[in-house]
């Protein structure tokens, strides 16, 4: 027996694009075999609308015409009528299943499309209520990863956060997470500069003494440093107190905060754009340092934190500076649970395991294709992940310039040093961070003590530019009880003058949070890229709350120069 329930209204829009189907229940068939057909998005006895692209409205509007004489609960009794309500029935739920679109796709679960997530809900007063997130891996969050040893959780991707990061200490406070100081600072605090040879300075090893004692140490280790690299240290230090200054005008309130449209339009707005036309090696001699302390401090700064030396661009450079601050935390538990938590706050679906790889604009919604083998409609699609290394096909192409990924090694291991690959006797005179100088012949950019069990037991992480073989890390440690390696596609090759690709990857509603990632590559920075990002969405889509009080834009003609299609 067969039953047709319905109150159909087909309403068409002109000044939106779109035409409504409203349904005050569904479609229903019960066949003798118990068969269902059901449209899709709509439960039974729940009204829905469902999205009608320009090429099916008047298809549509024809079938449902002839349906009309199926009136709520008639029985369909003659097998003609039978035929023809099913084909009738069965054509608009197939024209119907192709054209259902998402609010927002947003491609890449790690800190930009969390936060994009976030702001997009928080800021359209929940209008915006429609968001899927693709992650191609199986775990959330991106580069904010974890590894495991033992019993204890370890961050290998990013690690840090500063401690004037206003929006990463909003969003631990918003979903009750814990912060966790640095790794042990006793030990990150006895820092060796490693040349191949020897050390050619050390601060001095901690002690295990009273709060004076510790402070005392940390007087003396001030003094050794400012013995070696003299007044340049506060030549330093104020270089990198004004970029964060400038840094923070991002978080302004949004009534003295323009919308940018272009990454090049924000950084000039903070005064931040011209340091990414330089190296860092030209702002520091502007900034009169003194060599020894661009060679050797500086130096193991940025391989540490970029895996490059001082010919990285001047703003990505300072900020790898900044890292070396006072204060830095992460989350307890991991920095992925930031990411995990905005796309649950912002009430997003996320599919994990899946991941995109054709995005094509129809005229009416982008269609996205995953490895899963299902089709996604969008009306705006967000990629908040680099696509340097990924393999996505657009239709139109979109053109953005070419960039290279900076790959970063990263080994943890359990067991202990060799002292000997240092020139040492005992284990105990081995600093607990090594940092080392920009020579070829070095493997490594940096080991350090992660935690230290017992003296011959101890977790370490390796950067290094390229994979640390076993032969190698049988070498470096006498002991090895576990060894976990990661290659990291960790942030962008930064090289002056930066090109950046445009956060609107077209003029419809295709956008590029991490085109911002050349300017530096921060938990942080993603963030205010993907708030920026999101006020830019809202704006062209003229959705407007009281959270966000001014939608003004700035936009500039984009340089096309320099672009690769994809």
């Amino acid at each position: 027996m067969f039953y047709f329930w319905t109150d159909i209204k087909f309403i068409h829009y002109p000044q939106l694009h779109y035409s409504f189907l409203f349904f005050s229940t569904c479609f229903r068939v019960v066949l003798p075999t118990c068969y269902r057909v059901v449209l899709p998005t709509c439960s039974l006895n729940n009204r829905c609308s469902v999205l009608i692209p320009a090429a099916s409205r008047q298809s549509i509007s024809n079938l449902i015409s002839q349906l009309e004489g199926f009136r709520r609960g008639r029985f369909i009794t003659t097998n003609k009528m039978k035929s023809a309500f099913i084909l009738r029935l069965l054509t608009i739920l197939s024209l119907l299943s192709i054209s259902i679109a998402t609010q927002v796709c947003v491609i890449g679960s790690g800190i930009a499309g969390a936060s994009l997530s976030h702001f997009l809900s928080q800021y359209s007063s929940g209008e915006i209520n429609d968001i899927v997130v693709f992650e191609r891996s199986g775990v959330v969050g991106g580069r904010m990863a974890t590894v495991t040893i033992g019993e204890d959780i370890f961050e290998a991707g990013a690690t840090v956060i500063h401690p004037k990061n206003v929006l990463s200490a909003k969003f631990v406070e918003l979903l009750g997470l814990q912060r966790r100081p640095q790794e042990d600072p006793d030990l990150s605090s006895w820092v060796g500069i490693w040349d191949g040879h020897q050390f050619v300075f050390q601060t001095l090893p901690p002690t295990s003494g009273s709060s004076v004692s510790k402070f005392i140490l940390s007087v003396l280790n001030n003094l050794r440093l400012l013995w070696r690299y003299g007044i340049s240290l506060f030549r330093m230090n104020r270089l990198v107190k004004n970029t964060v200054e400038k840094f923070m005008l991002y978080y302004t309130k949004l009534d003295s905060r323009p919308v940018f449209g272009n990454v090049e339009d924000m950084l000039k707005w903070s005064g931040l754009y011209d340091m990414t036309q330089r190296t860092l090696r030209d702002e520091l001699v502007d900034a009169n340092l003194s060599e020894l302390l661009v060679s050797e401090l500086i130096t193991v700064i940025t391989r540490i934190n970029y895996g490059q030396d001082v010919n990285i661009s001047g703003l990505a450079g300072t900020v790898s500076l900044a890292g070396s601050d006072e204060g830095l935390w992460s989350v307890d538990g991991g920095n992925w649970q930031i990411a995990a938590g905005l796309i649950k706050h912002s009430n997003a679906t996320l599919h994990l395991n899946e991941e995109v790889t054709d995005i094509s604009y129809t005229g009416d919604y982008y269609e996205l294709q995953t490895t899963e083998g299902n089709n996604y409609n969008c009306k705006v699609t967000v990629i908040a992940t680099p696509l340097d290394e990924l393999n996505i096909s657009f239709t139109p192409p979109i053109s953005i310039p070419s960039r290279k990924l900076q790959h970063t090694h990263a080994t943890f291991v359990r067991g202990i040093l060799n002292p000997a690959y240092f020139g040492l006797e005992l284990v105990s005179k081995v600093p607990g961070t090594i940092g080392t100088l920009e020579k070829s012949d070095i493997p490594f950019s940096s080991i350090s003590i992660l935690k230290k069990y017992s003296e011959d037991d101890m977790t370490y992480k390796v950067f290094s530019r390229a994979a640390m073989g076993d032969d190698l890390l049988d070498k470096i440690f006498r002991l090895r009880k576990e060894t976990i390696k990661i290659n990291w596609a960790a942030y962008p090759h930064y090289e002056a003058p930066e090109i950046f690709a445009p956060f609107k990857l077209n003029e419809k509603h295709l956008y590029y949070v991490n085109s911002f990632e050349n300017a530096a590559s921060t938990i942080e920075v993603s963030a205010v890229a993907a708030e920026n990002v999101a006020r830019l969405i809202l704006s062209r889509l003229k959705v407007v709350s009281e959270n966000v009080s001014n939608l003004k834009t700035v936009y500039d003609q984009e340089d096309t120069s320099q672009r690769t299609d994809l």
